[in-house]
């Protein structure tokens, strides 16, 4: 089942939910999304981290660094990438609004 649209909702909730600077785990989005099944989701998040990525809202960091989530196998971070006009939450919002059409 393809749950590319959950996820996409539950990352974007989820970080502006932690509000600006702050980061996720793509498993945080699959758990949201599937409970303590969320193991199954995982390859999904991270595909749905590098659609955001790619579409400019999002950043993926490994230890720190900017990366792209295709460049590592290992433990990433999602974060909201800050808005040009300094409204970190202003990516969210519109990204959330084109998801729902």
């Amino acid at each position: 089942m393809n749950y590319e649209k959950q996820l996409r909702a539950a990352i974007l909730e989820l970080l502006r939910q932690r509000g600006p600077g702050k980061s996720i785990c793509p498993s945080d989005a699959a758990r949201a999304v599937a409970g303590e099944q969320f193991r199954p989701l995982m390859d999904q998040a991270r595909e749905v981290a590098a659609q955001l990525t790619d579409e400019g809202v999002l950043e993926v960091t490994r230890r720190g660094e900017v990366i792209h989530p295709h460049e590592t196998q290992g433990a990433i971070r999602l974060r909201l990438r800050e808005a040009p006009a300094g409204d970190p939450q202003a990516l969210a919002r519109e990204t959330t609004l084109r998801g729902a059409r």
